[in-house]
């Protein structure tokens, strides 16, 4: 595996790879999860570009952003022993080289759900995904449904825009708890983990979003919000001070199989 820092080097090395290209973008910490697109790219494609990079711009939580978990030297082991081929490991400065200057909006879905209770989430998260992009310069990128509203506003911008990568949907990877795997499940203590996996029961079993809320807000989450759009039932709430978000698909035959 190649590890590149500088995003002019990556640019240059970029240019000498004539083959399939597949492409998975983290900010770290990375759990199965994200090994599971690792797997995906490269059963579909001939090289597997990875990159790391806690992107600044997504956060209007100045808290949230020094507290999420970094852990780049096993991150770095973890992508090496999957046979991930070239890592990019950006920095701000380079990313951002504009300082911000130019920034990707969309008018309408990006409002509501995380929009409306994260203002300039979604300006960040299109905006880091579009330089992303357009360093690999893939034939496919990996993304988990887990984070559903942003897995279709990226699909929609790469349509819109006519980008030459897939954006590829893949199942939410759960704990045995049914607890949607995520980064920021670390800072949960155990207890508040367990107590976590609820979301998932609760919007899979409830008879509608008013019902999950209530039982929710029953079990003293913190409930930003559960809706239903795009034929998913999608949620984002508080638990020991962490955000967490899930969805279940309304019909489950239009469910893609969870891995365990």
């Amino acid at each position: 595996m190649k590890v590149f820092e500088s995003l002019r080097a990556w640019q240059a090395a970029r240019r000498e790879i004539h083959d399939s290209v597949g492409f998975v973008p983290t900010m770290g910490a990375l759990h199965a999860g994200h090994l599971s697109l690792v797997d995906r790219s490269r059963q579909d494609n001939t090289t597997t570009v990875v990159s790391i990079f806690v992107n600044p711009t997504q956060f209007n939580n100045l808290d949230d952003l020094q507290k999420y978990p970094r852990h780049v030297n096993r991150d770095i082991e973890l992508m090496q022993a999957r046979g991930v081929d070239f890592l990019l490991l950006p920095n701000e400065n380079e990313m951002y080289e504009d300082k911000y200057q130019f920034q990707m909006f969309e008018k309408s879905e990006s409002k509501i759900l995380c929009g409306a209770f994260r203002p300039g989430h979604f300006e960040g998260v299109l905006t880091v995904v579009m330089k992303l992009l357009n360093l690999a310069q893939a034939d496919r990128c990996y993304m988990g449904e887990k984070d559903y509203q942003q897995l279709r506003l990226i699909q929609n911008m790469a349509k819109a825009f006519f980008m030459k990568t897939e954006i590829v949907g893949c199942p939410t990877v759960r704990e045995p708890s049914g607890l949607a795997m995520s980064s920021r499940n670390e800072r949960l203590t155990p207890a508040g983990r367990a107590h976590a996996a609820k979301l998932f029961e609760i919007l899979s079993g409830a008879q509608d979003a008013l019902h999950a809320r209530r039982e929710l807000e029953r079990l003293d989450f913190k409930v930003d919000y559960v809706e239903e759009h795009w034929g998913r039932r999608l949620s984002a709430i508080w638990y020991e001070g962490v955000r967490l978000i899930d969805n279940v698909a309304l019909d489950p035959k239009n469910e893609m199989r969870p891995s365990p």
